[in-house]
C-alpha cells in the first residue's frame, strides 16, 4: 500500500517506520525542514530503542521518504494518517488547531477517495469535525477513521508490530476493508482488529490511558498508606498482582507517572467530561494524587537534613519520565530539580538519554555528568528519578568511594532495603519500611 504519515513526531516516526517494514512505501510530512532534511540523511531524530535499524534499512530500500510539501506526500497515497501534536490548551483540553489545519489543506488538494486516519489521541467528536474540515473544500468521496496507538515508549517497535490488539473506529466498510488489509501483516497470530464506530475508539484510548494511570495514582496512594502503617509496599502489591481480575503490571509504586500521554489524556478526559456536564472524580483525584507524588521524596530529604538543604549538593540519577527514552515531558525529575534547587541546593544529574533535552529546557540550572559515578561526586546525597537499568545494579564499592554524604532517597524502589541499610546508608524508598 502507498501511505502519508503527516507528522514526523515520537507517534508518526514510528508508524511511518513501521508500516514501511511490511513492505508499505510510505512518505512522511512535516513543515520543519531541518527535520526532514535530517531524517532523509539518515539522522534519527528521537531515541526509541530498535527503531534506528529499521528506519535505515527501510530509507536504504526507498520504501519510506521524507518530504515537508504536503501535496506531494499525499498524493499517491491510500491512506493518510494525521499523527500531529493535540497538546493541552486551555483548562487541559486537547488543542486540535495542528489536525483540523492539515484536516482543511487536506480538503484543498485532494482529488480521489483517501481513508484519512487520525493517529494522534484526540477527544471524541474529533473524527466528525476532521470530516467537516476537509469537507469545506473537497466534495469527493473520503472517509475518516479513528485508529488510536497504544504505544509504550521504550518498546514501541515491538507495540506495533506485534500489537496487543488494533483498535479501528469506522462505520464505512470500504474504510473497513482498505483498514483490514493494512493491519493484517500484523496480527498473523490473532490478536484481534476490534472495529467499533469513530467516538467509541476515540474514547477507547483516553479510556484505557486514564485506567494505567489510576492503577498508578491508586498504588501511590497504598504507598502512602504503607509508610504511615509499617507494611510493605512491594508485599502488598505482589499479594493483589497475582489476582489476575488485577493483573501485576503498573502496581509499582514510585514518583509519579510522566510523559506525552498519561498527564495530557487524563486532562483531556476530565474536560470532556465537564463539556457534558459531569464531573469525573476518580479522575480529578488521579491528578492530584501524581502531582503531588512527584514531590514525596522532598519531605523525606528535608527531614534528613534538618529542614535545611541550602548548600547542599545532590546527585540525581535519572532525567528522562522513564527509562529507554529521552521523553522528559512531565518528569517527576524536573518537578524534584525545582524544589531542590528554589530552597537553595545544587544538582548534578546523569541520564543515558534525556540530558540533550534538559540541557535545552532548563540550561544550565543544574550540572551534568558525563557518566552515573561523576554525578556522584561531593554530592551530600544520591537521589534516583528513572529506573534505567544499569541504575539497578551499580557498583556499589565505586559508590561508596565517591558519594560523600551516606544517603539515598530512591524514588524508583531500586534497591534491596536490608542491603543498603546495611552498607551503613540511611536509605529512603516508597511506601516500604
Amino acid at each position: 500500500m502507498r501511505i502519508a504519515v503527516v507528522g514526523t513526531g515520537y507517534v508518526g516516526l514510528v508508524t511511518g517506520t513501521c508500516f514501511s517494514e511490511t513492505g508499505n512505501k510510505v512518505t512522511c510530512i512535516d513543515i520543519d525542514q531541518s527535520k526532514v532534511d535530517k531524517l532523509s540523511g539518515g539522522e534519527i531524530t528521537i531515541y526509541e530503542p530498535g527503531l534506528e535499524k529499521i528506519f535505515l534499512r527501510n530509507l536504504k530500500e526507498g520504501r519510506l521518504k521524507f518530504t515537508t510539501n504536503l501535496a506531494e506526500g499525499v498524493k499517491d497515497a491510500e491512506i493518510i494518517f494525521l499523527a500531529l501534536p493535540t497538546p493541552p490548551g486551555e483548562g487541559g483540553a486537547a488543542d486540535l488547531r495542528y489536525v483540523l489545519g492539515v484536516a482543511k489543506d487536506l480538503g484543498k488538494i485532494l482529488t480521489d477517495y483517501k481513508v484519512i486516519v487520525d493517529k494522534s489521541t484526540v477527544p471524541v467528536g474529533t473524527a466528525d469535525k476532521v470530516h467537516a474540515a476537509i469537507a469545506e473544500n473537497f466534495k469527493g468521496e473520503f472517509d475518516v477513521v479513528s485508529n488510536p496507538e497504544f504505544l509504550r515508549e521504550g518498546v514501541a517497535v515491538d507495540d506495533f508490530m506485534k500489537p496487543d490488539r488494533v483498535v479501528v473506529g469506522t462505520c464505512s466498510e470500504r474504510a473497513k476493508k482498505v483498514m483490514s488489509d493494512l493491519y493484517a501483516p500484523f496480527v498473523r497470530q490473532g490478536n484481534p482488529v476490534i472495529f467499533m464506530d469513530e467516538k467509541s475508539a476515540e474514547l477507547t484510548k483516553y479510556a484505557a490511558n486514564s485506567f494505567l494511570a489510576t492503577k498508578i495514582s491508586f498504588m501511590n496512594e497504598i504507598a502512602q498508606l504503607c509508610e504511615r502503617l509499617g507494611a510493605d509496599v512491594d508485599m502488598v502489591r505482589r499479594g493483589i498482582g497475582s489476582d489476575d481480575r488485577i493483573g501485576k503490571r503498573f502496581l509499582f509504586p514510585g514518583i509519579g507517572y510522566g510523559g506525552s500521554c498519561f498527564p495530557k489524556d487524563v486532562q483531556a478526559l476530565i474536560m470532556s467530561a465537564e463539556e457534558v456536564n459531569y464531573d469525573f472524580k476518580i479522575l480529578k483525584s488521579v491528578e492530584a494524587v501524581n502531582d503531588a507524588q512527584k514531590l514525596h521524596l522532598m519531605p523525606k530529604i528535608l527531614k534528613y537534613f534538618n529542614g535545611d538543604i541550602r548548600g547542599k549538593h545532590f546527585a540525581l540519577w535519572g532525567l528522562a519520565f522513564k527509562p529507554n527514552t529521552d521523553d522528559i515531558r512531565e518528569a517527576p525529575a524536573l518537578y524534584l530539580i525545582d524544589a531542590l534547587t528554589e530552597l537553595g541546593a545544587t544538582v548534578t544529574a546523569f541520564d543515558p538519554e534525556a540530558m540533550p533535552n534538559v540541557k535545552k529546557t532548563i540550561g544550565d540550572k543544574i550540572q551534568y555528568a558525563e557518566n552515573q559515578y561523576k554525578a556522584l561526586e561531593k554530592a551530600d546525597a544520591l537521589i534516583i528519578a528513572t529506573e534505567w537499568s544499569e541504575f539497578r545494579t551499580p557498583d556499589f564499592e565505586q559508590i561508596n568511594s565517591i558519594l560523600k554524604g551516606k544517603a539515598i532517597f530512591d524514588g524508583r524502589n531500586l534497591f534491596d532495603v536490608k542491603f543498603i541499610t546495611d552498607m551503613g546508608y540511611h536509605y529512603e524508598s516508597v511506601g516500604r519500611k
